[in-house]
């Protein structure tokens, strides 16, 4: 365990070196928003276009993984928008809290650490659960508040989920790199020298920018925090240990990277999305804090766990 926490120590501390820029304002929230969507829109989508397109379809779509983080998502998922609907929520609020409770900061946290920690043979599993999280439950989260804001189901709640996927930089970068795999083409050195240099820059980039953010996060509605905080760290990676190694048995190593990958605080972009819909904004944030922070040692703790470590 201490093996782990002394690794995993380095990526928290560069969060909290962020955190220490924006808190004091060296960093400011405009500077935070444009460092956001350089990673988000060069860095991280230059590493991971060149590790899909050094991987194969196959390789990433493992469908007793894909059956195994599906179950224990959803439950979640489920579970977490159960107890909104007892407190007497509507469901665009219910749906925001479910994403909380589900969606890890995969893209930014998990793809640079879980690589470096667990290996290159981690990128595949990582990939796997970046794109069920991205195509399945960001597109059930606009499902779930158009619809219920229009009162129906119809063409324009689809078109809108697809447009959003299209306009995803990650999916887009998976699916181009995935797409040069099938081909049988090689990327070319100058290219690949290119990419690795750019990607380099998302580990620093986001952990630095995921802290730059947190500085402007606010704790209001601690207790739904609180509880949106242990559905994510604490009974979502509990629940897809359950589908990955009783449901659907996987391959353990593949199984060990998709839980640590489920143990991720709650992940920053559901506070966009919150903001975009006007939902709930200040317990997203709260969450987002709280989960970030518990996690410094709960990551570290779910990793040995898995690992045996």
């Amino acid at each position: 365990m201490l093996e782990i926490f002394l690794k995993t120590l380095p990526f928290f501390a560069l969060i909290g070196v962020g955190y220490g820029a924006g808190r004091t304002q060296f960093f400011t929230e405009e500077a935070t928003s444009y460092l956001t969507k350089f990673v988000f829109y060069f860095a991280l989508s230059a590493m991971l276009f060149r590790f899909a397109a050094n991987l194969s379809i196959g390789e990433i779509f493992d469908p007793r993984v894909a059956a195994g983080y599906l179950w224990g998502t959803a439950f979640v998922y489920g579970v977490a928008m159960a107890v909104a609907f007892l407190r007497g929520t509507d469901t665009p609020t219910a749906a925001i809290e479910a994403q909380c409770a589900a969606i890890g900061n995969t893209g930014f946290l998990g793809v640079p650490m879980l690589a470096l920690l667990m290996g290159q043979a981690a990128v595949a599993p990582i990939i796997l659960v970046l794109s069920i999280d991205l195509i399945v439950f960001s597109s059930l989260l606009v499902i779930l508040v158009v619809g219920a804001r229009q009162g129906a189901m119809n063409l324009s709640i689809i078109r809108t989920v697809a447009v959003g996927l299209a306009k995803n930089p990650m999916i887009v970068a998976i699916a181009l790199g995935l797409g040069v795999a099938a081909s049988g083409l090689t990327v070319p050195a100058p290219v690949n020298d290119f990419l690795t240099i750019l990607g380099n820059a998302a580990t620093p980039g986001a952990l630095f920018a995921i802290g730059a953010s947190l500085a402007t996060k606010s704790a209001e509605r601690v207790q739904i925090a609180a509880w949106l905080s242990f559905c994510k760290l604490v009974l979502h990676p509990a629940l897809v240990f359950v589908g990955l190694y009783v449901l659907f048995p996987a391959d353990p190593f593949k199984a060990s990277v998709v839980v640590s990958a489920a143990a991720l605080p709650v992940a920053g972009n559901v506070f966009i999305l919150a903001q975009h819909y006007k939902i709930a904004p200040h317990r997203v944030s709260a969450s987002i804090l709280i989960s970030t922070a518990v996690s410094i040692l709960t990551v570290s703790l779910v990793i040995a766990w898995v690992t045996g470590s």
